[in-house]
């Protein structure tokens, strides 16, 4: 058993924030699951949206955020962040991250879908969130022990406190290891892996929302899955973002016949919000359309979007040609493990940030380029609390809570990651209706989730723990997708295809409580103002 001050399960930007602004007099110990680097964030290409433009200010940002999450969001959460974004920026390019500048020396703006501004920051055109870490990992002090190859699969839980004390994982070579201290940060990112079509990273599987709720921590919204409107697509299979700034930069979604498949479907046509635009592609490609970014208007495309130029040559797309072949494929979770405004879980000591976190920042749908925003705020306010708070001593935790496990293994075998991920984008994808719901939930019940939870994860492999997280995580987005009886957002229901007002305020939450070695799930929808 090692002790230390913080521990931080995940090494995206959210992450290296919250690492590099707490106090160098805090032990710190980065737990990543694969390598520093590899992960979502270094993967965005889009940038950091923040109202600094003349015409621009916070208000009409927030407004922004307000209409892509369809009114679904926290709307006190959204002001505070809009507000904050402007010092946000100010803050990176004191530490030196480089941004694309005008020739006055202030950032480049970019255009996005749903924005009516110009208000995206990038860097190295579609290189942004890796200058963002590459600058964070900058600032990582010697007080920051960064461990590669972690898989954390259990958080350890002082039941009478309600407490969060320490975490246990598998290392490099499979052996257990534990960590135990004042403060549990999750900050591992979302769940895009459970669907066979997405943007993600590979290790992008769930596993900081199942570890809260296999310990008890609330979590919601879980319904409301972005799926990005373009990614690359062939041979029926997804291999990279193309992101939305290129269509900001004028290109146009057609079909093989050169028609535009926008007009008339939305006032900001191929700028409209994510799901729209999704919803729209996936609807031509079911009627047996190829659906392509006609990139011609774009002047000097390969050094404005030099990531996706080598991309697509790497799949034999040829940028000369003006027409990049795409659909829809799982990008984002609005939902997550429910926190405060600084990061705070139901569970004391327990904390959540960026893409796992549900701030409420993003409602039913996120607005583009507010997810690296939302990672860099909350992570600066967690390290500011942190900093505050006395450190907690271990003299209470007694032996018997690291070393007690339950004896009930799972039923092997378990499906495949593939099985998953292509059941998931059939029946809780784009378009969801109520029967193929009913049948992906009673798939996913088949094997028993119940005892799932109650596992001796000891025992099993990374690969068995990592399709249990999927289960788990599946099950919440699909339990979630099948009680809103709506269309919002991310969440679009093909028998209710409307927005209904008596939801618009309502959350499904999820959380297992634990009594006498039972576990009864409360699954409710609750009206949170």
């Amino acid at each position: 058993m090692q002790k230390t001050d913080v521990v931080i399960i995940g090494s995206g930007i959210a992450s290296l924030q919250l690492a590099s602004k707490l106090s160098k007099h805090l032990n710190v110990i980065v737990l990543t699951k694969s390598s520093l680097q590899h992960g979502n964030s270094s993967l965005a290409q889009g940038g950091i949206a923040a109202a600094i433009g003349l015409d621009d200010d916070p208000y009409q940002h927030y407004l922004d955020t307000l209409e892509a999450g369809r009114y679904s969001n926290n709307h006190q959460a959204v002001q505070l962040l809009t507000e904050e974004a402007p010092e946000m920026i100010d803050d990176l390019l004191q530490q030196g991250c480089e941004f694309d500048l005008t020739e006055d020396g202030t950032p480049s703006l970019g255009m996005e879908g749903s924005h009516r501004q110009h208000r995206i920051v990038h860097g190295g055109g579609d290189q942004t969130g890796k200058r963002i870490v590459e600058c964070l990992t900058q600032q990582i002090g010697n007080n920051i022990t960064v461990i590669e190859d972690f898989f954390v699969y259990e958080l350890l839980v002082d039941s009478p406190s309600n407490a969060c004390y320490g975490v246990k994982g598998k290392d490099r070579a499979g052996d257990i290891q534990t960590f135990v201290a004042s403060h549990i940060v999750l900050s591992t990112g979302g769940c895009g892996q459970v669907y066979s079509l997405t943007s993600n990273a590979s290790t992008v599987t769930g596993d900081g929302i199942a570890l809260a709720y296999k310990a008890g921590a609330t979590v919601m919204d879980m319904e409301f899955v972005q799926f990005h409107p373009t990614l690359l697509y062939l041979d029926g299979e997804t291999k990279g973002l193309v992101s939305e700034a290129v269509r900001g930069e004028g290109a146009k979604l057609v079909n093989e016949h050169g028609e535009p498949i926008m007009k008339g479907v939305h006032p900001l046509e191929d700028l409209g919000p994510r799901h729209v635009v999704s919803q729209r592609i996936y609807e031509s490609i079911q009627q047996g359309h190829t659906v392509y970014l006609d990139i011609r208007s774009i002047a000097n495309f390969q050094k404005r979007f030099p990531s996706i130029t080598s991309l697509c040559e790497s799949h034999g797309v040829s940028i000369s040609h003006g027409f990049i072949p795409v659909a829809p494929g799982c990008h984002f979770l609005m939902g997550g493990i429910q926190t405060d405004e600084i990061g705070r879980t139901s569970i004391n000591g327990l904390y959540a940030i960026g893409e796992t976190a549900c701030t409420g920042i993003h409602g039913a749908n996120r607005l583009a380029s507010n997810s690296l925003l939302e990672g860099l705020v909350y992570g600066k306010r967690l390290a500011n609390y942190v900093n505050q708070q006395p450190i907690r001593t271990y003299q209470a935790i007694s032996s018997h809570l690291l070393h007690n496990q339950p004896s009930i293994h799972p039923s092997l075998p378990l499906p495949t990651f593939t099985h998953i991920q292509r059941k998931m984008m059939r029946h809780t994808g784009i378009v969801r209706e109520k029967d193929s719901l009913k049948e992906q939930l009673n798939w996913l019940e088949s094997y028993s989730l119940k005892h799932l939870l109650q596992a001796n994860y000891n025992a099993l492999t990374k690969d068995q723990i990592t399709t249990i997280f999927m289960l788990i995580t599946s099950w919440l987005i699909t339990s979630s997708s099948l009680t809103r009886e709506e269309s919002r957002g991310g969440h679009f229901r093909s028998d209710f295809p409307l927005e209904k007002k008596e939801w618009e305020a309502k959350h499904i939450l999820h959380q297992k409580h634990y009594t006498k070695g039972d576990i009864h799930e409360q699954n409710q929808a609750t009206a949170i103002n």
